[in-house]
């Protein structure tokens, strides 16, 4: 993204070497790194990195959201943020800030028109991310939350081989074909020899609005059954709130629009268990 010019003309391995170099001093700067994946779409995998990098945010930590969901770039227009990073006096990128505390960077940024497809094979995502780390001038942060898309694929798989300390938190609905997925995931982490740092129960039971009725909408408790079947922590359950779709589609927060909801308190004590876990 950032090209230093030199009158002396580089050969890719000294390139690359560089770039290597400037991954490692950004990621010696970030305390904790963790992968949001899921096993399958649908399972509201973004909208839980957002609203946990909120929550984080809002405890005091300094974070930064890492969208290399890079065909499906979503986490620019759930946070409302728009323009593109500027290059600062270290010949780097700013990420685009959506608090004092919180900062984000997405292919979706540098792309003019929002619905261009992009069409990448494997070595070019592998550059861009990274870029993300290395061309970015992320400073200190606490938590680095890394939004990837679902599966198993070319962008988790180089999270996993260029930060080596990253864990992962995975993400499902409670049913079981959603369930069968993420054991996939977890198994895709044992393979690469990344910890799982737990499991997210998502979209877990809606309250009626009209009689306060409890319903399960795609089942309940299977998040949590899988995890301790596979040995794995739980992290806890989101409830579903259709507030929060409209919320996301707007890039309205809806922490702050929703503050006393099941929802934003279930966020919060995920956001708890994190900061006492690492």
């Amino acid at each position: 993204m950032v090209e230093i010019q030199s009158n002396i003309p580089k050969n890719p391995q000294q390139m690359q070497a560089e770039q290597d170099i400037a991954v490692n001093e950004s990621l010696v700067k970030i305390k904790n790194k963790i992968l949001v994946m899921s096993g399958k779409g649908g399972v509201g995998k973004t909208s839980t990195s957002v609203n946990l990098s909120i929550a984080l945010a809002h405890k005091g930590f300094n974070v930064g959201i890492m969208d290399v969901d890079l065909h499906g770039p979503d986490v620019p227009r759930m946070l409302g943020l728009e323009g593109t990073p500027q290059v600062n006096e270290l010949n780097k990128l700013n990420p685009i800030s959506y608090s004092q505390n919180l900062k984000a960077i997405s292919i979706e940024s540098f792309t003019p028109n929002k619905d261009d497809a992009i069409i990448w094979r494997g070595p070019l995502k592998f550059s861009a991310i990274k870029q993300f780390i290395g061309d970015i001038d992320w400073g200190n942060l606490d938590f680095l939350i890394i939004d990837a898309p679902p599966g198993t694929g070319d962008e988790p798989l180089t999270v996993a081989q260029t930060i080596s300390d990253a864990k992962a938190i995975i993400v499902t609905t409670p049913q079981e074909v959603a369930l069968a997925d993420v054991r996939k995931s977890i198994n895709f982490c044992k393979t690469v020899k990344m910890e799982v740092f737990g499991l997210i129960e998502n979209m877990s039971g809606f309250s009626c609005p009209h009689c306060g009725e409890s319903i399960e909408l795609f089942g309940t408790g299977g998040g949590e059954k899988t995890a301790n079947q596979m040995g794995v922590r739980f992290l806890g359950r989101i409830p579903f709130d259709p507030k929060m779709v409209t919320c996301s589609d707007s890039g309205v927060c809806y922490q702050d629009s929703h503050s006393d909801s099941a929802v934003s308190k279930a966020f919060i004590d995920v956001a708890e268990t994190m900061s006492k876990l690492v």
